[in-house]
């Protein structure tokens, strides 16, 4: 991929307000950031600059490319296609396993970005023969200006649009955003409020009040993951409580992923997760009677897609690939006619009418040389 320098302009961010003190009150998140002028939240992308608040991260991501959507991981939108996946620096969490450090824990001028409108985001995607498009790599909570006038091109286009998210935002802005989403994969680090406090600096409460609002308030599609790491999140009993949780106030039919921890940035004193304990953590989660349970970061029968109905496998998976696929566009088992929860339906790119008209726009906001 190339890139066009282009000094992009500063972009005045949403959800803020000003104190009697003079620092700026950002509310996008629930940390609650009071800003004094010159500074950044403790995301590092909402900066103070003269009284207003901007997102630095708007039009300047930091890392793109072409992923299958199981990577996401999405095992029940539009399986076994490929999604034009984009980040920028900074997060609002402070994990201490992040796997995406070297983005999700740096400034704006810290990180190799590069000028991307909205409308060249869109029309990337199409050039890469993608019906959809991730906001992943680190938070996209916090730059959720350029995630919703992204996903608005991408609707008007054809395109759909996933979060990859902690799911650290407040009611205030949550519809905002999550209005303008179709899919997401939030990360249920674990089901403490131990965990939370000390192993990513922030409070689990929040989380679980944004996954009911998402499943009674919201037309989203969201999955859930859960990163398991030795001696921290991977008792038994804490796989049960947040089983139970997820049965009592989202329903049995929201696929749960289990993953496997390695060992990275600062937290390299833990083993990586054997696989017998990704194996123990979904079987209670069947027992205890959700439908989908995976197993992610390893190879296993875990990842494969199971009919609840007739028991048989729908969609075999190896790590990300996928084959057999046994699931109707209207999502009826092949075999047995169970209605499997989930979209998938064959997407349907644009027309080459639409994307010329598409290629004018992206030359007028951002020039005729951009990242293609």
């Amino acid at each position: 991929m190339g890139a066009t320098i282009v000094e992009p302009k500063l972009h005045e961010a949403r959800w803020w307000e000003p104190l009697p003190t003079g620092k700026l009150h950002c509310y996008l998140c629930p940390r609650h950031c009071q800003i004094g002028d010159g500074q950044t939240g403790f995301c590092f992308i909402r900066k103070n600059i003269g009284g207003k608040l901007y997102n630095l991260g708007y039009a300047q991501p930091a890392a793109v490319q072409v992923d299958p959507i199981e990577k996401k991981p999405l095992n029940h939108f539009l399986p076994g296609t490929k999604i034009f996946s984009m980040g920028t620096a900074g997060c609002n969490m402070g994990c201490f396993f992040c796997q995406n450090w070297d983005i999700s824990k740096s400034k704006s001028d810290q990180v190799n970005s590069f000028h991307l409108e909205p409308e060249a985001v869109v029309l990337s995607a199409i050039e890469y023969k993608c019906p959809s498009i991730a906001f992943t790599y680190n938070e996209p909570t916090i730059w959720g200006e350029y995630v919703i006038d992204i996903a608005k091109v991408a609707h008007e286009i054809g395109l759909k649009t996933v979060m990859v998210t902690n799911g650290y935002i407040t009611r205030e802005a949550l519809h905002d955003v999550y209005d303008h989403i179709d899919a997401a994969n939030v990360d249920l680090k674990a089901f403490t409020e131990n965990f939370y406090s000390k192993i990513t600096l922030t409070h689990i409460q929040p989380v679980l009040d944004v996954l009911k609002v998402l499943r009674k308030e919201t037309h989203v599609w969201f999955e859930l993951t859960n990163l398991i790491i030795p001696t921290l999140n991977d008792a038994s009993e804490e796989i049960k409580e947040l089983s139970d949780w997820i049965l009592a106030n989202l329903g049995d039919d929201v696929p749960l992923h289990f993953t496997a921890f390695h060992p990275d940035f600062k937290l390299r004193d833990k083993p990586r997760t054997p696989p017998e304990t990704l194996h123990r953590a979904r079987r209670i989660a069947m027992e205890m009677g959700l439908k989908y349970v995976y197993e992610g970061n390893i190879f296993s029968d875990g990842a494969n897609t199971i009919c609840p109905g007739c028991k048989k496998v729908i969609a075999r998976r190896s790590w990300h690939d996928v084959s057999g696929l046994r699931i109707n566009e209207d999502g009826a088992c092949q075999q047995c006619g169970y209605k499997i929860a989930g979209h998938f339906e064959k997407p349907v790119m644009p027309s080459r009418s639409v994307i010329r008209e598409l290629r004018e726009r992206v030359e007028a906001v951002q020039g005729p040389d951009r990242v293609v």
